[in-house]
């Protein structure tokens, strides 16, 4: 099993790669959430030049963020820092998008956007959408060196719902699970060996991530002591943010188990006054996945946390990460956010279980 950190991208982001690469971690994937964090390639680009071997990745990037000529571009350019260390994780969009009162980008956009950047890489001469009007592209000066489209920076793609994972299939993508549980994200990776299967694939050659966050609890430390609270709570907090979201935005939402219906109602009877007018997501997503506010500490008990997250004693969370490893996962990625970089350390340890 291959161990991966995720990060709230900070341009001194390096000193937390370096320090994972160091404790035996084998990827840093970066947010690409524009209103909430620093630019992920300014920081992908510091930890390319102050690491050797760890991989480095959009965790995940966005396609509205920026145009796909810019985006080939910016990877080849950390190609050519990292030869042969750089992961072109993609999805159609959460905290990015809805920290500006959006929704996901259609798929089939996504798919667009992958195939053109895709084909800039084989050096291709690519038709695509331009301000409105369809226009043939192509990365024009490879021969100058000055980019480096020569080593590979495979796909991978956040796809929690059946039509993204059998797009990833169709493209043969790294696939990226959410990783609520251990039993959803074994029950996932059956489904989407199936869409893989279908696609034509082997069953083994799927690169399956599990994606999550938490904290490892001191023996007969509570889930919502303040420790755990400021590492793992933010990750919990999401299911707030997403229920206010669907309550008061109309975007779609998993329903949440019926115990925590009370903090659910409580969170989005108290979002329904986020100003300004029409515009609560701006208040709803401060903090996300990053630190939990004041106002919605109160919502955050200990049961949620550890239904939401990966918050348990180090022996309990061996045991979890060795059932995604039967399973077939192929690497588990714990998220460490800013001012609890030192949790990194933790997950160190969880790591040196692993060989």
């Amino acid at each position: 099993m291959k161990f991966g950190i995720a990060i709230p991208t900070d341009s001194d982001s390096w000193r937390l790669v370096r320090r994972a690469e160091e404790l035996g971690f084998h990827h840093a994937w970066f947010y690409d959430t524009q209103m909430l964090s620093a630019d992920c390639f300014v920081a992908m680009a510091a930890c390319a030049m102050k690491t050797t071997r760890i991989r480095l990745g959009t965790g995940v990037l966005i396609p509205s963020n920026r145009i796909a000529a810019v985006t080939a571009n910016a990877f080849a350019s950390l190609n050519k820092l990292a030869p042969g260390r750089i992961d072109f994780g993609v999805s159609t969009g959460f905290t990015g998008r809805r920290a500006m009162g959006l929704g996901a980008v259609k798929l089939a956009d996504m798919e667009d956007y992958i195939r053109v950047v895709q084909a800039l890489w084989r050096g291709e001469t690519i038709e695509t959408e331009i301000e409105g009007r369809r226009r043939l592209i192509r990365l024009l000066n490879p021969e100058l060196g000055l980019i480096n489209l020569c080593d590979p920076m495979p796909l991978y793609i956040a796809a929690s719902g059946p039509k993204a994972r059998t797009l990833t299939a169709k493209l043969g993508g790294g696939w990226i699970d959410g990783a609520p549980s251990v039993e959803r994200s074994v029950a996932a990776l059956g489904e989407m060996r199936a869409f893989w299967t279908e696609a034509g694939r082997s069953p083994e050659t799927l690169n399956a991530v599990a994606w999550t966050g938490g904290a490892v609890l001191e023996p007969g430390e509570a889930a919502d002591s303040p420790r755990a609270i400021a590492q793992a709570g933010p990750r919990a907090a999401t299911l707030l943010h997403r229920a206010a979201d669907a309550a008061l935005g109309g975007y779609p939402a998993a329903p949440l188990p019926p115990e925590f219906a009370d903090a659910v109602a409580g969170y989005v009877e108290m979002a329904r006054g986020y100003g300004p007018q029409g515009a609560h997501y701006l208040e709803n997503h401060r903090g996300h996945l990053m630190f939990v506010r004041d106002d919605e500490r109160k919502f955050l008990s200990a049961d949620l946390i550890k239904a939401a997250t990966w918050t348990a004693t180090a022996p309990d969370l061996i045991q979890r990460i060795e059932a995604l490893e039967a399973a077939g996962f192929c690497q588990i990625v714990f998220s460490i956010l800013p001012g609890q970089e030192h949790a990194v350390e933790d997950w160190g340890r969880i790591r040196r279980a692993f060989p």
